[in-house]
């Protein structure tokens, strides 16, 4: 067997691991890598969506502003934040068994400027049964945290998740 052939079924193995809603008690916390806010990703945002608030492209407008400076768009630190979270190994195992986010509640704490180093820490907050015992709502926290360790965003996500089937096949 080759490394390339080895690896390919190393990555199968993976891909069939499943994190249930059992398996992720409330309390349990992970964090992200992080990424850097670029010049690039302002304006490519700002392209993609039509947002061109003098705040996130101008820079002469945005040094007179209260902020002093070019602002990133929420939208863009909260996508990137979500990004950097599939990139974790518990959310790619949770992909294999979530059925649906219910809902998405965000605070935005603080700017966020091009060029900050952001990284997110999701703690589990809260596990509930549903009437299905075959699923169950697990609740994250996002916590977006910059690299002078300040909360920028907040999020509170709900996940529908299947329960772990049981020997008859029913949670």
């Amino acid at each position: 067997m080759t490394e390339l052939s080895r690896s390919a079924a190393a990555v199968r193995d993976v891909q069939a691991l499943k994190l249930y809603w059992e398996d992720l008690p409330v309390g349990y916390m992970f964090e992200t890598p992080a990424r850097t806010i670029t010049e690039a990703d302002v304006v490519a945002f700002a392209a993609l969506t039509g947002d061109f608030n003098r705040l996130h492209v101008d820079v002469e407008f945005a040094k007179s502003s209260f902020f002093g400076q070019r602002l990133a768009h929420g939208l863009l630190v909260a996508s990137v934040s979500v990004g950097l979270a599939t990139r974790t190994l518990v959310h790619q195992l949770i992909e294999n068994t979530a059925i649906s986010v219910l809902e998405n509640k965000l605070q935005f704490l603080k700017p966020t400027f091009i060029g900050d180093t952001i990284r997110t820490r999701i703690d589990v907050t809260e596990a509930r049964p549903t009437r299905n015992p075959e699923r169950g709502v697990l609740v994250f926290r996002r916590r977006t945290i910059n690299q002078r360790d300040e909360a920028v965003i907040e999020a509170t996500v709900p996940y529908l998740i299947q329960r772990r089937p049981t020997e008859g096949g029913v949670a």
